[in-house]
């Protein structure tokens, strides 16, 4: 992609422009992101989404009980009869990643790589009738909001107040102070970046908004993923040797921890830490790897001469040293690394392409067809 060529996506300018003035910074409006856009999947394949095992559902509804608000939050799988009827109003059912089961929402994610992959999580749906939202509140993380079908009023503001309304379902602002107001049509969008407060309702119902998503990662969560990877390696990089203390006097404090054990413990750590790409790998491993529900199956063996396309549920990365794809690293240098690059980059790699890779490389890549992480054409 050139960052530096103006985006219709963008509101007419460039990526380069947008991710040094916006990103992570201020909102963006642009009206007709995309001309005409109309939704890439039917509400009933939506509801027929929402209705299966391996896909994260949601559903919120408000009800008003004598003046006072009261919300509610299911969690799927649901049946189209568990849905609320159409014409029911302040009720929206959240699907999360769709990308992962349509062809056409993954495409359409690819149009943000701009935004390097290891942020990139996913595209939400959000589907309500006439008053759905999930009420007002903020993330943690950048997002850009698409409207899809029918309309919907977003008010947002920069908020200093983060607190929120004690015993909700749902996570709703107490002391919400929007300072401007849209309302978006199909093609619409609106960037906001984190902790950017938003409330966005639904206009006459039929509503669908495309939540397009990115990965930030607490730094706690991610020492943990990632030292239970290092763990895995350790017994082999730190070796076997025993500890052994033939100058330890006697005693008179036995309870007190000897710090020869702790000097002993302490190279044990350094020692398996001591590889210099083992940080690295951890972190391509841990952010390649697909999330909980999602599995592949077995694909053909290529034949002949053939090009190769990932799967869109595969995740590939890379960095200086490696490849990582869905939670796996390989080491790669040269014309190799090179092809690997390009495959991760462009998602595809043409037979000509392919033709060119060495031997250990194609059979990596036939590999990857068998169990499904890609397949040949």
């Amino acid at each position: 992609m050139d960052v530096k060529k103006p985006l219709t996506l963008l509101g007419s300018i460039s990526p380069e422009v947008f991710m040094k003035r916006y990103w992570h910074k201020k909102p963006l409006l642009v009206r007709q992101a995309i001309p005409g856009f109309a939704p890439l999947l039917a509400r009933s394949e939506l509801f027929e989404l929402a209705g299966r095992e391996e896909v994260e559902s949601r559903l919120v509804a408000l009800e008003r009980r004598r003046g006072k608000e009261h919300w509610t939050l299911q969690r799927g799988p649901f049946a189209r009869r568990a849905l609320p009827a159409l014409k029911t109003p302040e009720w929206t059912l959240l699907v999360q990643g769709v990308d992962l089961h349509s062809d056409a929402i993954h495409d359409l994610m690819n149009r943000f790589r701009f935004i390097p992959d290891a942020r990139l999580d996913d595209l939400m749906i959000s589907y309500a009738s006439d008053g759905g939202g999930v009420g007002p509140h903020f993330d943690n993380y950048d997002v850009f909001l698409l409207q899809a079908q029918g309309r919907r009023r977003w008010r947002i503001g920069r908020q200093h107040d983060l607190s929120l309304k004690p015993n909700m379902p749902v996570k709703i602002l107490a002391n919400f102070e929007p300072e401007q107001e849209f309302v978006l049509e199909p093609g619409d969008m609106l960037y906001l970046p984190p902790h950017y407060a938003h409330d966005g309702v639904a206009v006459g119902g039929d509503c669908m908004t495309y939540s397009i998503g990115f990965r930030s990662p607490k730094a706690g969560e991610l020492a943990q993923e990632l030292l239970q990877r290092l763990a895995e390696d350790a017994v082999e990089a730190a070796g076997d040797a025993f500890y052994r203390d033939p100058g330890q006097l006697a005693v008179e404090s036995p309870a007190a921890m000897p710090a020869e054990l702790e000097r002993f413990a302490r190279q044990a750590v350094q020692q398996a830490l001591q590889d210099p790409l083992a940080l690295a790998r951890a972190l391509g491993e841990t952010l390649s790897d697909p999330k909980a529900h999602v599995w592949f199956e077995s694909g053909a063996l290529p034949r002949g001469r053939w090009g190769v396309t990932l799967d869109r549920r595969t995740r590939m990365l890379y960095d200086e040293q490696h490849v990582f794809i869905n939670g796996e690293s390989y080491r790669a240098a040269g014309r190799d690394a090179v092809l690997m690059r390009r495959l991760a980059d462009q998602r595809g790699l043409s037979a000509a392409e392919v033709a060119r890779a060495s031997k250990a490389a194609r059979e990596l890549l036939q590999a990857w067809c068998e169990d499904g992480w890609a397949y040949a054409g």
